[in-house]
């Protein structure tokens, strides 16, 4: 359990990085085919972090973690493959199609993996506000960051979006800082034998 937990905040420490890094470079760039793939490839690399999180937690959390971890991943695996796609599919060949000329069920793919994801990190990360067992200031900013990120999705790069990200990203490390140390220095009460 302990080696889950490690690739867990390894694999979070990474999908953080990517992230803050990617869009601090944004910044004074402009977007590029890397960061669109640092930023399409980093919530593969939550995954495992959404599930380290969860089994650190798994007692202190209860019923809302529960739901809010099962709405979480799925929401992640659905916004995720938007992210995927839109970053190093569309990206590269936006010249072509525009993400804007997407329809029908296109359009409502993205919208209904947007509000599945936005609902599912409100729900995780009231659910580790709750159980107090990482810091409070990443949980509040999962609850608060990944919505907006959500939010602003089909809005054109903008400083806001790059901030968003940057919290986001640095929240992600934090709580992947603190979920590595819960892995080397105490077992989780469930895994307890």
């Amino acid at each position: 359990m302990t080696s889950l937990l490690r690739f867990g905040a390894i694999s979070g420490i990474f999908a953080g990085l990517f992230i803050a890094l990617a869009s601090v470079f944004e910044i004074f760039a402009g977007e590029t085919t890397a960061t669109s793939a640092a930023l399409g490839l980093s919530p593969a690399l939550g995954l495992p972090l959404v599930v380290g999180l969860h089994l650190g937690q798994l007692r202190a959390s209860g019923r809302l973690g529960i739901v809010g971890f099962a709405v979480n991943l799925v929401g992640l695996g659905l916004f995720g493959g938007a992210g995927y796609t839109l970053n190093l599919v569309l990206f590269p060949i936006e010249e072509v199609i525009e993400v804007d000329d997407l329809a029908g069920i296109s359009r409502i793919a993205l919208l209904v993996s947007a509000l599945v994801f936005s609902v599912g990190v409100v729900l995780f990360g009231l659910s580790m506000v709750r159980a107090r067992v990482y810091p409070r200031i990443p949980a509040v900013a999962y609850v608060l960051a990944f919505p907006l990120i959500a939010l602003l999705a089909p809005l054109p790069d903008s400083p806001l979006i790059s901030a968003t990200h940057i919290v986001t990203g640095i929240a992600l490390v934090w709580l992947s800082a603190a979920l590595h140390e819960t892995a080397r220095t105490k077992t989780p009460d469930h895994v307890a034998a």
